[in-house]
């Protein structure tokens, strides 16, 4: 993070978030994705890739992805705070995938724009 704040990109893609049971196989035909995701804890199996509609399980779709600008250090401290904080005095919900690299924070697209421009006002750039 600079003190000018931080350099996000937008992907271009729209992305799906999906929950699955915990003891389901993750699904063999993934939609071919900027971003995939696969995550199984004892309650769950989420996937996140782009949107397709022969996804399996609960799925909530229409989400666009900024992408933090990296790579990290790990001893970088409150940069998903200074990115979450203007978006939840907004009111804007947010999914966050962090990676050993950098951190993904993807919003509804019908709150883009109004996300970009709280994100900018406080600071950061998106490319």
């Amino acid at each position: 993070m600079t003190k000018d704040g931080l350099a996000l990109r937008l992907l271009t893609e729209r992305f799906s978030v999906c929950r699955l049971a915990a003891d389901e196989s993750v699904p063999e035909e993934l939609p071919r994705s900027s971003l995939l995701s696969i995550t199984r804890t004892a309650d769950e199996l989420s996937v996140v890739c782009e949107e397709s509609d022969e996804l399996p399980g609960i799925v909530e779709s229409g989400w666009r992805c900024l992408v933090v600008d990296g790579p990290l250090v790990f001893d970088q401290v409150g940069i998903l705070a200074s990115l979450a904080q203007p978006l939840a005095d907004a009111g804007i919900s947010v999914f966050v995938i962090s990676t050993y690299d950098t951190d993904y924070l993807l919003v509804k697209e019908a709150q883009l724009e109004t996300a970009l421009g709280n994100l900018k006002s406080v600071g950061h750039s998106v490319l």
